[in-house]
Formats: C-alpha cells, structure tokens, sequence
C-alpha cells in the first residue's frame, strides 16, 4: 500500500514531462517537472533573493505557522469544551462565531496591518484565523457528541464539573478534537502565503519566494516554492496521522 499511493503521483509528473518534451505545455505557462526540479536546485544553492536559500525559507515559515497555529489550539480547545459543555455560552457565542468564521483570511490583511503593523506578529494573526475555527467547532461537535448516560453516570457518583470536563468530556471528544487540529494545521499552511504577502522584515518565507520569483518571472521558482509548501505540509499532517495512531488507540 505504501508503494500504492506514490504511483499516480509518479504517472502524473512523467505525463507532465511529456507533454512538455512535446511543447504542449510551454515555459511560460507550467514549466516542465525537470525545469522545476532545476530551480529547486538553484533555490537551495543560491536562494532567492541571491543568498536567501530555501531552507531559510522553510524554517521562517514553519515558526509563523507554529506560532498562529499554537495561539489557535490554545484558545480554540478550551473554548470549545466549555461552549460543548454550557448551552448558554454556546448560545452567547454562536452569532459572532457564526459571522465572523465565513470571513476569509485574506481579508483580514489590512486589519492585520494596521494593528500589528509588518512582521510576524501579523502573519500569525491571519494564520491562527486560518486555524482557530476549524479547532473550536470541530472541539464542540466533539463534546456534543459524548454519550449523555456517561456525563449523568460521573454526575451520580459525586463527580464535580471541573472533573467532568478534564477527565470525561475531553477525553471523549479526543477524536474530533484531533480531526480539528489536522483540519486547523492545514488551512494555518494554506493561509501562509497570504499572512507572507502582508510583508516579511527578515526576508525569508516560502510566501515571500513566491512572491519575489513572481516579480522577476520564474513561473519554475513559483511552483518550486509551491511544491515546498504542499511537502511540508504533507509531511505535517503525516506526523498529526501518526500522533494520532499512537495517543488514540483506544479508538
């Protein structure tokens, strides 16, 4: 199964060489596989801008989405337990949950920039946005879904609410709450170019490549620079996957 999963992958890159060998797919508009392959050589050796190598980029980036996606969990798990357990405070905050939460990211750059000014403070306010929603809803539906005859059981045997929400409510709703983390992670990276386009001080964010190689043309570092994100990213939630086999194998 293992082998499995990478031959479509596999087929696809060596159909793109192809069509590109036979000029269906010309530079400008999707450089071939090989061409791409050259510009990560050339951003690992040389960077972009010259001297800011790719894995100055990767590291930049990483800390910016731990940083928005830590702040999310933090807030959005706690927060959710207690609206799953307190109808009232779900009732309270459903309404600016509710219109706050269709609003994308990307429009919150401004806003980010006046509060936060340019840096990584407000990269990481438009990745924890990114992160926070799926965490606490995902957390609600967790603790709304817990069997009541349990919560009525701890109840009977003299148990206090604080208890009730630590030691019953949260571990029950561990599944869901972990389903919310890998969907939060992956809109956090999703989101990163954007939060990278608000402007980088230090001047290494795989957004900020992006957006440079953009500028000067180099629709090959462009993909280089996307195909950076989407592997990292895989590798993120691979880890989450195997965070989960191991801390629930209760389930």
């Amino acid at each position: 199964m293992t082998r499995l999963k990478f031959c479509l992958p596999i087929l696809v890159v060596l159909l793109w060489q192809l069509l590109s060998m036979l000029g269906f797919l010309p530079y400008y508009r999707l450089p071939s596989p090989l061409e791409i392959a050259l510009g990560v050589k050339s951003l690992l050796t040389e960077g972009l801008p010259p001297g800011y190598l790719l894995y100055r980029h990767a590291l930049e980036s990483l800390f910016r989405v731990f940083c928005g996606f830590t702040i999310a969990a933090c807030l959005g798990f706690p927060l959710g337990i207690l609206m799953g357990w307190s109808e009232t405070l779900r009732t309270l905050l459903r309404p600016f949950i509710e219109v706050f939460r269709p609003i994308p990211p990307l429009a919150w750059i401004p806003i980010a920039i006046i509060w936060f000014g340019i840096g990584i403070e407000s990269a990481a306010f438009i990745i924890f946005l990114g992160a926070f929603f799926p965490i606490l809803l995902n957390t609600v539906s967790g603790v709304l879904t817990v069997d009541v005859r349990l919560v009525e059981a701890t109840k009977v045997l003299g148990a206090k609410e604080r208890h009730i929400l630590l030691k019953v409510l949260a571990p029950a709703s561990l599944p869901s709450m972990w389903t919310g983390l890998r969907i939060g992670l992956g809109i956090a990276w999703m989101t990163l170019v954007a939060a990278e386009f608000t402007g980088v001080k230090s001047g290494y964010g795989l957004g900020y490549l992006i957006m440079v190689a953009r500028d000067i043309q180099r629709p090959d570092l462009v993909i280089a620079g996307m195909m950076t994100i989407g592997i990292i990213g895989y590798g993120l939630d691979e880890l989450l996957r195997g965070g989960q086999r191991r801390l629930l194998k209760w389930l």
